[in-house]
């Protein structure tokens, strides 16, 4: 279905930060699947484990017990609290049905009534019914209206806003996200997390946070929430959990995930032991080479060779997920089209902005040759838009 616009190239095959198309050329991979394979791709402890687990036992439904499901859940556990433990995790296939367990939690927790949810203008949930209606970006909802009730927007960053709307007696849950990638990597203001989760605390309503593009070392912690030294009641997870293999996960207190009881929800292949055995080889590996450390220290190298090249008027973000915010004039859709052609993946998810997430693995040269080949196709757009004057800046 025509869901996707058509690409220009074809991927076969993948290693570390490479692409390899059918006509075997190679690309410098910066956007990991949007940031999905942070380990990078075939990655030899994923590949094994994958390998290992299909042929010992693919499926056996949520019916029965499952080791694995519990010793990942636990791991899980420990990172999203630091080591201190007390929460419960279901697994899902995506970040939308993740976010979707939060979205009833919410609801479960609030009872009927007190169901609403309260997100942001900018933000991404999924795809959905629910998630769609959550995510902020009305453009989105029109076009499958009506979309179901219970939800509301307020401006990201405002917390005047947010407690506005934050009424104790309809609201169940305040759903953010640390930091908005979809938006183009828009970084809140400096203690607004943390002043959602005061406000939350005063008026007994839940706070989720969407960490399905910030999690698991992306943005130098292992949450990004844990850099304002706070603990949400729900926190959801998906794209690198499985490095590639389609798994996701809800972690919640497990006093406010005791509100499930047994029918309230489920998932055919949630938490089935393929997925769960290429996630538990990735957040083996992620621990084992400290993938926060080295989203912080390549993610400043990137930001240092950016952020004063010809065309660039700000680099936003954290770790691995930054924004290349571009100067009035150039189109940043085209010029991703152009760093394909010349052999780096990128992508811009909003007019003016080029998203940069590559695998936490990236090596400082592949930092320098995307740094490069950026700045190459910069100054040739910045060229091509002023034509006759000369081309400036530093880089």
């Amino acid at each position: 279905m025509a869901t996707y616009r058509p690409a220009p190239v074809r991927f076969v095959a993948g290693a570390g930060c490479r692409l390899f198309d059918d006509e075997g050329r190679s690309y410098l991979d910066f956007l990991s699947g949007i940031a999905v394979v942070s380990l990078g791709h075939a990655h030899p402890a994923v590949a094994e484990a994958v390998g290992r687990q299909a042929a010992t036992l693919l499926h056996v439904s949520n019916l029965f017990e499952n080791a694995l499901a519990e010793e990942v859940a636990a791991r899980l556990d420990e990172l999203v609290t630091g080591g201190a433990g007390g929460g419960m995790v279901f697994f899902a296939n995506s970040g939308a049905e993740a976010n979707e367990c939060a979205i009833k939690l919410a609801r479960r927790f609030g009872g009927r009534g007190r169901h609403e949810v309260v997100s942001a203008y900018g933000s991404f949930h999924g795809r959905t019914l629910a998630t769609l209606h959550a995510t902020g970006q009305p453009d989105k909802h029109e076009p499958f209206a009506p979309l179901p009730e219970g939800f509301r927007h307020v401006a990201y960053g405002d917390l005047e806003a947010l407690a506005a709307v934050a009424d104790p007696t309809r609201v169940a849950a305040v759903l953010l996200e640390p930091i908005q990638g979809e938006s183009g990597v828009v970084v809140p203001p400096s203690g607004y997390l943390a002043a959602a989760r005061r406000l939350c605390d005063e008026r007994g309503i839940l706070l989720v946070l969407d960490e399905v593009q910030t999690g698991l070392g992306r943005t130098g912690s292992w949450f990004a929430f844990q850099d304002e030294g706070i603990l949400p009641d729900v926190v959801t997870v998906a794209k690198a959990l499985g490095n590639g293999m389609p798994a996701g996960a809800c972690w919640a207190r497990a006093e406010v995930a005791g509100h499930f009881r047994p029918g309230d929800h489920g998932s055919t292949f949630g938490g089935q032991p393929l997925a769960l055995s290429a996630v538990r080889a990735t957040l083996e590996t992620m621990a084992e080479l400290d993938v926060p450390a080295r989203a912080r220290h390549r993610g400043g190298q990137l930001v240092e060779a950016i952020s004063g090249m010809t065309g660039v008027r700000e680099v936003r973000g954290r770790g691995l997920l930054l924004g290349v915010v571009l100067e009035e004039g150039l189109d940043a859709g085209a010029l991703a089209s152009r760093l394909l052609a010349e052999g780096l993946v990128v992508n811009a998810p909003v007019p003016g902005v080029l998203r940069l997430a590559p695998p936490l693995v990236v090596s400082e040269a592949e930092c320098d040759e995307a740094a490069e080949i950026l700045k190459r196709v910069l100054a040739a757009a910045v060229r091509a838009a002023r034509p006759g004057r000369p081309v400036g800046g530093a880089g």
